[in-house]
């Protein structure tokens, strides 16, 4: 005679508990963090520390369950193996996702960290940097005023530029725009209010620009912080020195691209005043003001698509790589094709806005901006190839192309085109430093295909 249907019922419902969870460990699919999983899990202990477990165990070697009932859940050995199990691949249940947050969090403590440590270092060198630098006289006072005030809200100008990634990770770039749209508006306001109402001067565009940052370094800050719907969350975390080196090799083309663009820029300057004098400085900077707004585009999409790359590669997804990647080539090429045309035709009104008082100055730089501009045709392609190397987790093929792109190739065509072409050679440096970078790029993209797979 079979047992109660209730005691069947039971064992039925704890084999499916113990399948489920038996399969969790099998595939290693977290069964801590996930909460589910969790109950599952903690009615089936609950089961095998009441003496329903043993009651039922009892009853089926007295018979009493019927023959075609599934019961792998009262074998003394299964339970065993099962808990065992658990317990030695308890490290391995940690999600992928919470390795992803005390790594987020570790990094962040450091370059906070970092931060403290060059705000320190950089108030008390301030005033021996710029006389090294060339400053004189009343220049000391401006330059220690204005990068002392600056160098408060470091931290906040660090947290700021770092997290902007993260919310696109965190699913969350629409909070990123906010941010960003609010830091900016911060500095208008309050440029207005030191600068023009109050009569501040340097230092109130420092303390203007110190607030917006501190405005989109601490938002930044606290949405994180705060308890979140998104997949990102600061958490406690421990140092670890593999993670903090695999991470700063991986983002070595991002630092050698704005140490060398500091470089370049003054090399630009060095050339143009030995060339051209004082106008070729000022059209340079309007050149840059200009071509500012084109490459932030670009800059914008390919940093925006790396960690969706990184996702799919993570992932193992290929087909999603090759997708992605023959998208954003698209793109590329249809924006850097409109915004040339854009720049060539309103070059002049461009630089009219800046220099519409001096005719010569005014064809100089339009001038210059023409030139210049045909960059933007290939620019942007080399920019994702460093940002989608980044992504794919390949630090040295990302840094050799921004290093080569903006400071080998570049420096080259600074001094080897004006000695051949004039002043015109320095504004078309840029342009064949662009053409030998894509050519670098496409020989890296064609020989790792088979590797990653997105071809």
């Amino acid at each position: 005679m079979y047992a109660d249907e209730t005691i069947i019922e039971r064992v039925r419902r704890m084999e499916l508990y113990f399948d489920t969870i038996s399969r969790a460990v099998r595939e290693e699919i977290p069964i801590y963090s996930d909460p589910p999983l969790k109950a599952v899990f903690d009615t089936l202990i609950e089961y095998y520390d009441s003496g329903q477990w043993l009651s039922d165990y009892q009853a089926d070697e007295r018979g009493e369950l019927p023959h075609y009932l599934r019961r792998g859940v009262l074998s003394e050995d299964g339970v065993y193996n099962l808990l065992s199990e658990i317990q030695e691949k308890g490290e391995n249940y940690m999600t992928h996702k919470e390795k992803a947050n005390q790594y987020f969090s570790m990094l962040i403590y450091v370059l906070m960290l970092a931060g403290a440590i060059l705000t320190v270092l950089g108030i008390a060198l301030m005033k021996p940097i710029s006389i090294w630098l060339g400053a004189e006289g009343d220049m000391i006072n401006y330059c220690v005023t204005y990068g002392r005030c600056i160098l408060i809200s470091l931290i906040p100008f660090l947290l700021q530029n770092c997290l902007q990634s993260f919310f696109v990770v965190a699913e969350k770039p629409k909070m990123g725009l906010i941010i960003s749209i609010a830091v900016g508006l911060t500095n208008i306001i309050f440029d207005t209010i030191f600068i023009y109402l109050l009569q501040m001067g340097i230092f109130g565009a420092a303390l203007a620009t110190a607030i917006s940052q501190t405005v989109g370094g601490m938002s930044s800050l606290i949405y994180f912080i705060r308890k979140n719907d998104s997949p990102l969350y600061l958490t406690k975390a421990k140092f670890d020195g593999k993670a903090i080196i695999q991470t700063s090799i991986n983002g070595s083309s991002e630092m050698a691209t704005n140490v060398s663009l500091s470089l370049v820029n003054m090399l630009y300057n060095f050339q143009l005043m030995k060339i051209v004098g004082p106008n070729g400085v000022v059209a340079y900077g309007i050149i840059m003001y200009i071509s500012f707004i084109f490459i932030s585009t670009f800059i914008g999409y390919s940093l925006g698509s790396a960690p969706i790359i990184s996702y799919h590669y993570g992932a193992g997804d290929k087909k999603e790589l090759k997708n992605l990647l023959g998208k954003s080539l698209k793109l590329i090429t249809i924006t850097s094709i409109v915004m040339t045309v854009f720049a060539e035709i309103f070059a002049e009104p461009l630089a009219s806005i800046f220099v519409g008082y001096d005719k010569e100055l005014l064809e100089m730089t339009t001038t210059a901006i023409r030139i210049y501009s045909l960059s933007n045709l290939i620019s942007g392609f080399n920019i994702l190839a460093s940002a989608f190397f980044t992504a794919l987790n390949n630090g040295v093929i990302s840094a050799i192309i921004s290093f080569s792109r903006i400071l080998i190739f570049q420096v080259a065509m600074i001094f080897i085109l004006p000695a051949i072409l004039g002043l015109n050679g320095i504004w078309l440096a840029i342009v064949v430093a662009e053409i030998l970078a894509i050519i670098l790029s496409g020989i890296f993209v064609i020989t790792n295909q088979k590797k990653y797979g997105y071809m």
